[in-house]
């Protein structure tokens, strides 16, 4: 019997239930239908143009919900989604055109307000940023993506110190964690202390991204005999590294589409032991679906070294360096538990030349760069970078940064600080082969701060770069430190601002010494704990037995 022809509301109907249950493939070929018999249904240009961003098909995106608007000039979330395809595909100014005129159209559009201040943060306008958080608290304080968006955007102040993220995380987790405590039930896990354990990793970014880099030498060593690995992922578009790493665990759950009640309960039919969160307050976090507490033991790991607040989360996972001593622990939620050596474990992300002499080795100007994400290059760290700079007449400094309108803030906040504008150079989005050659372009990579790097510290110093690092107040700008401890080059660690411009200056005047210590950096990487896979994972198991133990004692109190 031939099934009944579905109507174009029918078929956008289901269209928008496929979406909606995060069935993209077929979302979009409903879509398409919808679009081939009405081509100007306005809905269906709009959400086919989402699925197209979500995908990654930028261009596509952009022009399918600009065609909408243009439909139909009063809709807001359209102008909502075309700033967010606008911001992926690097037109921050125009996104931020796009976010402002949906709230023009919609004044209480909490998202709108979200998003407006995720493209601020990204150009460093951070303040104007926070209160674009705050504004969508207020006009929707459930909205939980808002309050983590803050946080996070906390971290890159530099006026914001633990004290006041943590009392910041305290009101998140008030707000959004303590009325889940309702859900929290016993855990009757088997409590042998020494058995095999079920470990469950949470995260949306199990793909390229700096969380899925770190955490692939860890997966490829895990001792199985030991440890069952369960990963719940949240990736909306897996790539060739989610593959790899869905094969080297032995459960792999899609969450995408589930809701953080349904994924506590998959949590806990699965008996894990001991759930790892590696997101904190980063994008499409999953901290609401742990405040349910799912496992007996939770812990929060990778996706930045600060404290979650969440009062469900039993620990965080830190490093000799990231917390030297005791001193933050007030401000940390979770129990502190260090890894023997360092937090990350480094693995190539992509092909690498061998690397170059430096350029002023060669005898070019001494160049400096930051290829750091540009939210965390502070005007602090920029005035900083101008003394430098100023103390060494023709040498030049290479930011990366998105393309658009602050980049003329920046040339001159430098111009004020008498550095002529052309002494700085702007690199955009790279392709991992243009990426590590710009680091041959660079004699002297500097840290930014109050947060520093991470992968894109080991990225420098893998093509012979040296990075000068200034030690954080908080945990995010201790990353760099860790890195160098690791690799034997703790000289280029700062504890002063002025000690930070002494050692960038000093070497740069050192010719002989920048070239020892750039030709010496991989193969002390290589040698390093940063790159021993199987003792990174060793470490990160005996942290694993460690809080287990402790968990079984608690019953015998």
């Amino acid at each position: 019997m031939t099934p009944p022809v579905m109507t174009i509301d029918e078929t956008f109907q289901l269209a928008l239930e496929r979406h909606r249950a995060g069935d993209l493939p077929r979302a979009e070929a409903l879509y398409r239908e919808v679009l081939r018999q009405q081509p100007n249904h306005v809905e269906a240009l709009h959400l086919f143009g989402v699925i197209a961003g979500q995908i990654g098909r930028l261009d596509g995106a952009i022009e399918l919900i600009r065609r909408a608007v243009q439909l139909r000039p009063d809709f807001p979330e359209a102008y909502n989604n075309l700033g967010n395809a606008l911001k992926r595909a690097g037109q921050l100014d125009a996104a931020e055109s796009a976010y402002r005129k949906a709230l023009e159209l919609k004044p209480d559009y909490a998202e709108a307000s979200v998003n407006l201040g995720n493209g601020l943060r990204d150009v460093g306008r951070l303040d104007e940023a926070i209160a674009a958080y705050r504004e969508a608290m207020r006009l929707r304080p459930g909205l939980v993506g808002a309050h983590s968006n803050l946080i996070l955007t906390l971290h890159y102040h530099p006026d914001y110190d633990g004290r006041m993220i943590h009392e910041e995380l305290v009101r998140w987790n008030a707000r959004h964690a303590e009325p889940l405590k309702k859900f929290i039930g016993p855990h009757d896990n088997d409590r042998d202390p020494e058995r095999r354990l079920r470990i469950g990793y949470v995260s949306p970014d199990f793909r390229e991204h700096v969380v899925g880099q770190n955490l692939l030498p860890l997966l490829r060593e895990h001792d199985h005999r030991r440890f069952e690995i369960f990963c719940y992922s949240s990736v909306l578009s897996p790539d060739a590294l989610t593959q790899e790493i869905r094969g080297c665990v032995d459960v792999w759950r899609d969450a995408m589409a589930m809701s953080d009640a349904q994924l506590a309960e998959q949590v806990r039919l699965d008996r894990i032991d001991i759930l790892m969160e590696l997101s904190n307050h980063s994008a499409d976090n999953r901290l609401v679906m742990m405040a349910r507490k799912p496992a007996p033991v939770q812990a929060s790991w990778l996706g930045y070294p600060g404290s979650t607040g969440v009062a469900a989360i039993d620990y965080r996972v830190s490093d000799p360096q990231i917390d030297p001593t005791d001193a933050d622990f007030p401000f940390y939620s979770e129990r502190t538990i260090r890894l023997a050596d360092v937090y990350w474990c480094y693995g190539v992300p992509g092909p690498t030349p061998e690397p170059v002499e430096r350029p002023a080795v060669e005898g070019g100007p001494v160049t400096f760069g930051c290829l750091n994400n540009f939210a965390k290059v502070s005007t602090a760290a920029q005035d900083l970078w101008a003394e430098i700079l100023r103390g060494l007449p023709g040498s030049r400094l290479i930011i990366h940064s998105y393309a658009g309108s602050h980049l003329e803030t920046v040339r001159q906040r430098f111009t004020t600080k008498r550095i002529s504008a052309d002494r700085i150079e702007f690199v955009h989005r790279q392709a991992w082969a243009e990426y590590v050659q710009t680091y041959n372009r660079i004699d002297i990579a500097l840290d930014p701060f109050p947060w520093g790097g991470g992968i894109t510290t080991c990225n420098a110093l893998w093509m012979g770069v040296p990075m000068v690092t200034l030690f954080g107040r908080t945990a995010v700008g201790r990353g760099t430190a860790t890195i160098l401890s690791s690799i034997g080059a703790g000289d280029l660690i700062a504890h002063s601002p002025g000690e930070y411009v002494q050692i960038a200056t000093d070497l740069a005047r050192n010719l002989p010494r920048l070239k020892a210590l750039s030709a010496s950096l991989r193969p002390r990487m290589l040698g390093s704990p940063l790159m021993n896979a199987a003792r990174f994972a060793r470490s990160v198991e005996a942290v694993y037995r460690k809080i287990w133990q402790a968990w079984c004692r608690s019953f015998g109190k």
